[in-house]
């Protein structure tokens, strides 16, 4: 037994952040969610993610990003980035959003939450001919 206990009102842990649920650690990680949760059929979906930039679009483009069927913004200061899931039924939305934030070198593109290679220039493309529906 320690012979000195600390008083309460100094114990270093007493203010401890909020730490994530395992369903927002999920929506990060689709690795992660399906272990969590197991296989399950999600639609085929597009998400953008950028971080705080410079310009009028700005807010613009946190509007339509909040618009978007999920949304979810992670990090704070410079490290802010914003995540924007489309599905295939607002493909105007997406193109909405990229027409503002695909000139910036850090948005990126996931299809199904995952980095794909050619996600700019070979997914969105064919994800635009859904304009044409």
């Amino acid at each position: 037994m320690p012979q000195y206990r600390p008083h309460q009102r100094f114990w270093p842990y007493v203010d401890l952040p909020e730490e994530p649920t395992d369903e927002e650690v999920a929506a990060i990680d689709p690795d992660l969610r399906t272990e969590l949760f197991g296989a399950g059929s999600r639609p085929f979906s597009i998400t953008i993610t950028f971080p705080r930039f410079d310009g009028d679009d700005y807010s613009k483009a946190v509007e339509l990003a909040r618009r978007s069927a999920e949304y979810l913004e992670t990090g704070r200061g410079e490290q802010l980035r914003h995540r924007a899931r489309y599905m295939a039924g607002d493909v105007i939305g997406l193109r909405d959003l990229w027409e503002i934030v695909g000139r910036l070198h850090e948005a990126d593109v996931l299809i199904d939450d995952r980095p794909v290679p050619y996600a700019r220039t070979l997914w969105l493309p064919l994800f635009w001919f859904l304009l044409f529906r």
